[in-house]
């Protein structure tokens, strides 16, 4: 819980000059800029901010502190109709908005009506701030268990013939982790093969050093279970095919999913690229998945993934954080369930009642 600054503890003589207005606003963004960095908020999080802050003040034309509800109002729909922003970023920048009011409001309210006699108000609120609108959308509901089950296993079964074995087995690991335990693409790149840990839990630990972490503080990370058959995966990998790629498998730093190319200097592979992975995976999807061309993308894997284990029994705080979400109900958004759900949920319930009830004595 936060703290309202009711009356300054500084001098806080009243504004007069043009010039001691715009001062005083500038050292307002640099407060939040700097209470952002303590936070842990990266660089270019904090420079994000401060672009968009900057932009809401010249779209006011007079002191930030002034701002309404209203002002909001506008601005919002500035940015859609006028210049128009998708939704999502609309949205990113009115909770950006959000949060640098919310600081104001926390730790220099008191100051501010000390100093120029406004009283400070909220611009976005529950009524102006928009939906990500990805969650109203079925865009990223998953396929089946049998067309991922299709896919993955003519996929499985061409490698041995693929035009480009050591590139289409890379390809092909990298999806089965997204889609047996739910890593973003992004964190699939930036493993190496000391980040494979069998000694660690029943099924060895995936290091996961390169999360993604909210609001721009840095990554997140931890570590990964190797269930769903990630652990044979992994094995197979480090066993049968890295050493085929280039002399540096048995360095630990060196990249877990290196890519054809190499570096001039050492001659040894390179990391691979987002932009491979994705061409493998579409290439496969067009070609045994053909259905889902355009639509099956790591992210979906990724909500297939939750969806699978869901269905499968897991609970939702394990698949939290199997997949690394900081809120349960991120985890909850990529859940999708068969239209059948409620009603096998409801039949399981009587079952166990009825089942209860046959074991009474009386």
């Amino acid at each position: 819980m936060s703290l309202a600054v009711v009356r300054s503890l500084r001098s806080t003589p009243h504004l007069s000059s043009a010039q001691e207005f715009e001062d005083f606003e500038q050292e307002l963004v640099d407060q939040y800029a700097l209470a952002g960095v303590g936070a842990g908020h990266t660089d270019g999080y904090v420079a994000q901010e401060r672009g968009v802050l900057f932009a809401f003040v010249r779209f006011l034309g007079r002191p930030v502190w002034t701002a309404t509800v209203s002002d909001g109002d506008r601005f919002l729909a500035h940015l859609r109709k006028d210049r128009g922003l998708s939704h999502r970023t609309v949205h990113g920048r009115a909770l950006m908005l959000g949060r640098f009011f919310d600081f104001l409001m926390s730790r220099y309210q008191g100051e501010i009506y000390a100093k120029t006699g406004h009283v400070l108000e909220q611009p976005i609120d529950h009524f102006n701030r928009p939906n990500r609108a990805e969650y109203a959308t079925l865009t990223r509901v998953p396929p089946s268990d049998d067309e991922v089950d299709q896919l993955f296993g003519r996929w499985g079964e061409a490698l041995p013939d693929a035009r480009k074995y050591l590139p289409a087995t890379r390809d092909y690991l990298a999806a089965s982790l997204w889609r047996r335990v739910g890593l973003r693409i992004s964190e699939t790149l930036m493993l190496d093969i000391r980040d494979w840990r069998p000694d660690l839990g029943e099924h060895g630990r995936l290091h996961v050093r390169f999360g993604k972490g909210s609001m721009g503080k840095g990554p997140k990370t931890r570590l990964v279970p190797g269930i769903n058959d990630a652990d044979a995966l992994l094995d197979w990998w480090l066993t049968d095919v890295r050493h085929q790629f280039d002399a540096d498998y048995g360095n630990p730093d060196a990249p877990l999913l290196p890519s054809e190319r190499r570096d001039q200097l050492t001659g040894l592979c390179r990391r691979t690229g987002d932009d491979a992975l994705r061409t493998g995976l579409a290439a496969a999807v067009r070609q045994w998945l053909p259905a889902w061309q355009g639509r099956l993308t790591p992210h979906v894997l990724r909500h297939y993934c939750a969806s699978s284990l869901y269905a499968r029994g897991m609970d939702l705080k394990a698949i939290q954080e199997l997949l690394g979400h900081e809120w349960l109900s991120t985890t909850t958004r990529y859940i999708h369930v068969h239209d059948n759900h409620v009603e096998h949920a409801w039949n399981t319930a009587n079952d166990r009642v009825a089942a209860r009830l046959s074991l009474d004595p009386r």
